[in-house]
């Protein structure tokens, strides 16, 4: 028995006779997910816990341990090396490894090395996940790095919603180039950088001192709102194609709002084609019959343009924007002497 209580496996190369006498037993190593709240482990898990013969965590501050504890569980802290493991299986025993956040790479590692020397009977090896990061868990990450980043960097930890406006805008349209460009792992980058937007001007709210709110009230906002204006999912209502459920959205939302104008609500900030398609789509879906204002210069070409193009189901932006790079194309072309 070594200082670590466990006894070293048998070389069975040198002493056959034992190999009779000591069979290879169990080793499970029990994984666990730090997004999942401690103590909320699968079934399999508990029996395997209540059946084992030891269980062992290196971490003796594992958010685990108190609750294994709590349900009748003897947990020693204990690190042994791969061959200590083998000598406490043996005899049929099984041990239960509660794995740390790094999953115990040293000892699987000197695990896969026993097995590959041919010298010893390998006990039967068993992975176990104990709890699963559901969808979406990671952004548990984000949030939590957010806050120490809020808390400790000089510069994340003085800015405001204001100073941050422009970012937003920035990483808005990088996202929309990313999509009109096809590229995937670029649309994955800026869908990143568009979240970190989100989860750090609700982080800077919740600093605020008169009406503070975090990205839980957010998520909670979003999801009502989505919940409420989709009742031919989640209600009685029915809808079989995409207009009569943009017809569901467009009358919850009007109830929702209660607007004197079908204006309200349009920024009258965002890109000039985009807001004259907006104001033509409001008019249009109200089933309004307003004529277009009549006026010298190219500011009211350009608004006939855009109208006409939401009429015709075009994006003018994007169109424009489709129209703009074919040009930037012809200059580079004309630049190379090609």
């Amino acid at each position: 028995m070594n200082a670590t209580g466990f006894e070293p496996a048998p070389d069975q190369a040198s002493d056959e006779a034992s190999d009779t006498a000591a069979a290879p037993g169990r080793i499970v190593l029990l994984t666990t997910s730090h997004r999942v709240a401690p103590g909320l482990l699968s079934w399999p898990a508990w029996q395997a816990l209540h059946a084992a013969d030891h269980v062992l965590c290196a971490d003796g501050a594992h958010p685990q341990l108190p609750y294994l504890r709590e349900a009748g569980i003897q947990v020693d802290e204990d690190a042994p090396t791969a061959e200590e493991l083998l000598g406490a299986c043996a005899g049929g025993r099984t041990v239960v490894v509660v794995a740390t956040g790094e999953g115990e790479p040293a000892l699987t590692d000197g695990l896969a090395r026993l097995a590959g020397s041919g010298r010893v009977q390998m006990p039967e090896l068993e992975l176990l996940p104990a709890s699963y990061d559901l969808p979406g868990a990671r952004l548990l990450d984000l949030v939590q790095v957010m806050d120490r980043i809020r808390a400790e960097c000089p510069w994340s930890s003085q800015q405001t919603h204001k100073g941050l406006a422009k970012y937003g805008i920035e990483e808005a349209y990088e996202l929309v180039e990313a999509i009109e460009e096809g590229d995937r792992d670029e649309l994955r980058e800026e869908l990143g950088d568009v979240l970190l937007q989100v989860v750090f001007h609700a982080r800077i709210a919740q600093d605020d001192p008169e009406t503070p709110f975090s990205i839980d009230d957010v998520a909670g906002g979003i999801v009502s709102k989505l919940i409420h204006r989709h009742p031919h999912v989640f209600g009685d209502e029915t809808a079989t194609t995409p207009e009569e459920v943009k017809a569901h959205w467009l009358r919850t939302k009007a109830m929702e709002k209660q607007r004197d104008s079908v204006t309200e609500g349009v920024p009258l900030g965002q890109p000039g084609l985009a807001l004259a398609a907006k104001l033509s789509s409001r008019a249009r879906t109200a089933g309004l019959e307003v004529p277009l204002p009549q006026g010298d210069g190219i500011g009211y070409e350009l608004l006939a343009l855009a109208a006409r193009a939401e009429t015709e189901g075009v994006d003018p932006e994007a169109a424009l924007r489709a129209a703009a790079r074919t040009y930037r194309d012809a200059i580079r072309r004309v630049e190379s002497g090609s």
